[in-house]
């Protein structure tokens, strides 16, 4: 694994947890860091750093981003994602709405108003070290990780996914990852 640009990619989660934190916008990690930090520490290297922010939170955030030295990448359309970079990392916001039930929903494009799985949001609260953030569920994590190959027509079924879902099944199955103690890395 590569120690630096781990730690690299954990300090600009904090940073981006800090940020969403004073503006008071709701983040959520997704992909491999979430199983990372549902975990209580990294499992692999990680070419970028994914999440899901709320549609309407966007502007301000992409603002306060910018602010913080971060540059805008260029992307999918701004209704469905932004992509920033710093320090030769990429942080990509996929952007979410909700439904008149409250459901979270794709947030634009031509999937706009598409639901994603039920209770994608009410993942907990994850660590590695002291760094904390809110991570999608592990149910949602692998319903996704198996279903993109479906919803996205070309799109392989990746390795590196497969094991993630062994990884997140088992640790579901035997009670790992929720109830760490903030700041440590071991269960409580």
């Amino acid at each position: 694994m590569d120690r630096e640009r781990t730690h690299r990619q954990l300090r600009l989660i904090a940073e981006t947890t800090r940020i969403a934190d004073a503006l008071g916008v709701d983040l959520w990690l997704r992909g491999g860091w979430a199983m990372d930090f549902f975990l209580g520490s990294p499992t692999r290297d990680h070419t970028d750093i994914d999440w899901f922010a709320r549609k309407q939170d966007a502007e301000r955030l992409a603002r306060e981003l910018l602010r913080s030295g971060w540059t805008l990448l260029s992307g999918p359309p701004a209704d469905q994602q932004r992509d920033f970079g710093k320090q030769g990392e990429e942080s990509s916001f996929a952007l979410l709405d909700e439904d008149g039930s409250g459901h979270a929903v794709v947030g634009g494009g031509p999937w706009a108003g598409e639901r994603w799985p039920d209770g994608m949001l009410d993942g907990p609260l994850g660590h590695i070290g002291t760094t904390a953030c809110p991570v999608i569920s592990p149910a949602a994590q692998i319903e996704i990780k198996r279903m993109t190959p479906v919803w996205i027509a070309g799109r392989p079924r990746r390795a590196k996914d497969a094991e993630d879902i062994r990884v997140l099944e088992a640790a579901v199955r035997d009670g790992a990852g929720p109830e760490r103690e903030p700041g440590g890395d071991t269960p409580r």
